[in-house]
């Protein structure tokens, strides 16, 4: 057999690229992101459990997590965390679907840039929870107000996130297309919308978390159900344990909320080649 032929037996045949790169989690990996919340939590427990601070108003993690479990087996949790991630979900839609190809619009075309940019101004400095007394006596005090509380929170860093990442793709980039003759709907959907996501998710993920914070803080004023309103009634009746349980699962809330964002949006810009990591 020729050294040719054995070359061709060892080498081995090349595999196409799907366009996925999978990252192994190591445990070493997930520890060493994890060591400061872990050290959080240990002090924590041992303030606690030497009396270093008053263990009424801040009982042992363990005795947290006892009554969190407890709230889940009994499913009053469950019942509360439908009622506020549907409110946030249904909010945040309504905030993505108006606000991302209203920003598209004004950040494509100057003249509509032009005439909203005063209301604009106007709006984005208002705070959202400002404007909650104003949502409650319009709507009242039943779900529209808090949807609607959710969507005006979201609305407006979608909106200047998605106008500034249009204003601010590379002009290299659109000389370049304009120069093979592309029109302008190719332009728009071949360049300069790709080159937006990584801007516009910096908005979204701005708008998901302002989806839970601002809806916690409209259930604690008014409300029958969800996190927030747990919240007000664990402390109103001295169930301290379990008011730091639902504030927890507020934490791992926005928490997975963040990560599955994250998620999407890299999964957006694959176009996006990052250096190989060594």
């Amino acid at each position: 057999m020729s050294t040719l032929q054995k070359a061709d037996r060892v080498r081995k045949p090349a595999i196409p690229s799907s366009g996925w790169r999978w990252n192994r989690i190591s445990p070493l990996g997930v520890f060493k992101k994890s060591i400061v919340i872990i050290l959080f939590l240990l002090l924590w427990e041992l303030f606690s459990r030497l009396n270093l601070v008053d263990r009424l108003f801040l009982p042992p993690f363990t005795d947290v997590v006892r009554a969190w479990w407890g709230i889940v087996v009994s499913g009053e949790l469950r019942y509360h965390f439908e009622s506020s991630i549907f409110r946030s979900i249904f909010g945040f839609s309504i905030a993505l679907l108006t606000a991302i190809p209203l920003g598209l619009l004004v950040g494509w075309y100057p003249a509509a840039r032009d005439f909203l940019q005063p209301f604009l101004e106007l709006f984005r400095n208002t705070a959202a929870l400002a404007l909650l007394p104003v949502f409650i006596l319009i709507l009242g005090i039943g779900e529209m107000s808090k949807v609607a509380i959710v969507t005006f929170a979201c609305f407006w860093p979608v909106l200047l996130n998605t106008i500034t990442a249009v204003r601010d793709v590379d002009p290299l980039l659109i000389k370049s297309a304009r120069s093979m003759n592309l029109d302008s709907y190719k332009l728009f959907y071949k360049v300069i919308l790709p080159a937006s996501i990584p801007t516009i998710f910096t908005g979204i993920r701005m708008a998901g978390t302002s989806a839970i914070l601002v809806l916690i803080a409209a259930e604690m004023v008014g409300a029958k159900a969800g996190l927030g309103y747990y919240i007000t009634y664990t402390q109103y009746n001295f169930l301290i344990p379990e008011m730091y349980a639902g504030i927890a699962t507020i934490s791992i809330l926005g928490l997975g909320i963040n990560y599955g964002l994250v998620s999407i949006e890299r999964r957006l810009s694959r176009w996006k080649q990052e250096p190989n990591q060594p």
